[in-house]
């Protein structure tokens, strides 16, 4: 069982962070993941839109926007890495946010995960975006908001709101995409692409200026909200969909996506559909299930009596930071096991130490290592600022604060609100664990 005292690690006691290492790996992961012999590449050829997005947000965790550009060619193509990879790849490969476009998918009216081939009967060398996708929308969106490039006129944002819009089910609910597969995951990408797009319809209780037209909503915002909370289980975490074993990914897309909606309250207040009633604490039983997750090793899991990984470093973090309960796991402990998951030979970080480091798991460790501080630890130990990453929109925060992207969070114990929080509407409610 996992503490809820945070022992809090000063940066002496931080075992060593490979900076340059991991800077290395990403930087030169597509020039490997490109080459015709690799296996990785292959397989994860469907959704490189995740994998372009995860790269980058790792990269932005470690180095200011202009370094990022200018090492994965965010906004131009990249210089050849023939030097460091012995290839000459990336001297052909377009700048990321061409390619971008390229996987743009106008039959649907959203991004698909790659391009390839070329459209049947069409005479032009154009590559074939896959299909459409919610998941790869905001991947999509995501990276154009770090090459802030949201306003580039080839972005079809009313396409995109429509594609987003004809994916919302009666119930509340969103498929990812036209074949119909309907997942908490896709509720909160439904609602983050909209935030980025600057056009999602708030529910008549949010304390925001405008009020949204109902007539005239783009989405049924409070359906989208019964339906999330309808997906809330008796232990006080939530599933893919209603009834469904509570996990702690689906934890995250829920509470952020209620946090994106400015309706955390909802969390104490029970489903008035389902006559469900936490008696006012919702939120600190959903905090001690994921509390619990904390492993003898410091590393999370997802669900009980599984393995601890590094990725709910960022699944776990991010939902309680949201809630304002962070202190309730041993971030130490924590810190340590993600140290413990990175490679000291090529760089990158993996789910568990001594296995393979891959891209995904580079960047939630990083996450991770950024909501509990231990990266700005690191930064003043060597002379270094990192910036942070924010918990809802999984985007730097100086990024979210440029785009005014304001959703809601619950204080701390006392009130107390994290600097990295305070652009979004803060409400009180954290008990003391």
């Amino acid at each position: 069982m996992a503490t809820t005292k945070d022992t809090t690690a000063d940066a002496t006691s931080i075992g060593p962070f490979y900076d340059a290492l991991h800077t290395n790996y990403v930087t030169t992961l597509g020039d490997k993941l490109d080459s015709p012999s690799s296996y990785e590449g292959a397989v994860t050829e469907h959704l490189r839109m995740s994998g372009v997005y995860w790269s980058l947000g790792a990269l932005s965790l470690l180095r200011d926007a202009t370094e990022v550009d200018k090492l994965m060619g965010l906004t131009t193509s990249p210089s050849s890495s023939s030097a460091t990879t012995g290839s000459n790849i990336s001297s052909e490969r377009p700048a990321i946010v061409d390619w971008v476009f390229a996987c743009y998918d106008a039959r649907t009216g959203g991004f698909g995960g790659n391009c390839s081939g070329t459209v049947t009967g069409d005479s032009s060398s154009s590559p074939c975006p896959h299909d459409g996708h919610l998941l790869y929308t905001l991947s999509a969106l995501q990276i154009l908001a770090m090459a802030d490039a949201l306003e580039d006129e080839r972005l079809d944002k009313e396409a995109i709101v429509k594609f987003v819009s004809s994916l919302q089910n009666e119930d509340g609910s969103f498929s990812g995409d036209e074949w119909g597969e309907v997942d908490t995951r896709f509720s909160y990408c439904a609602l983050s692409c909209l935030a980025l797009l600057g056009r999602l319809p708030l529910p008549k209780w949010a304390d925001v200026e405008v009020k949204t037209d109902e007539k005239n909503a783009i989405i049924d915002i409070h359906k989208a909200v019964d339906y999330i909370i309808s997906c809330r289980n008796f232990d006080g975490g939530f599933g893919c969909v209603p009834g469904a074993e509570s996990h702690a990914g689906q934890v995250f897309c829920c509470i952020g996506a209620l946090s994106i909606a400015h309706s955390l309250h909802l969390l104490n207040e029970g489903n008035p559909n389902t006559g469900s009633n936490f008696n006012d604490r919702g939120a600190d039983l959903l905090a001690w299930w994921l509390a619990e997750r904390q492993c003898d090793s410091g590393g999370l899991n997802g669900r009980p009596e599984k393995q601890a990984d590094v990725c709910y470093s960022w699944w776990i973090l991010s939902a309680l930071s949201i809630m304002g309960r962070v202190s309730w796991i041993n971030t130490s402990k924590l810190g340590q096991f993600i140290l413990n998951c990175q490679d000291d030979d090529d760089g990158g970080i993996a789910d568990r130490p001594q296995d393979m480091p891959d891209v995904y798991h580079t960047f939630f460790g990083l996450c991770g290592l950024s909501l509990i501080g231990h990266l700005e630890k690191i930064g003043d130990r060597e002379g270094r600022k990192y910036p942070e990453v924010d918990p809802v929109f999984a985007l730097p925060t100086a990024l979210v604060r440029r785009l005014g992207l304001r959703a809601q969070v619950i204080s701390e114990c006392g009130g107390k609100v994290k600097d990295r929080l305070k652009t979004h509407a803060i409400i009180t409610g954290a008990a003391t664990p």
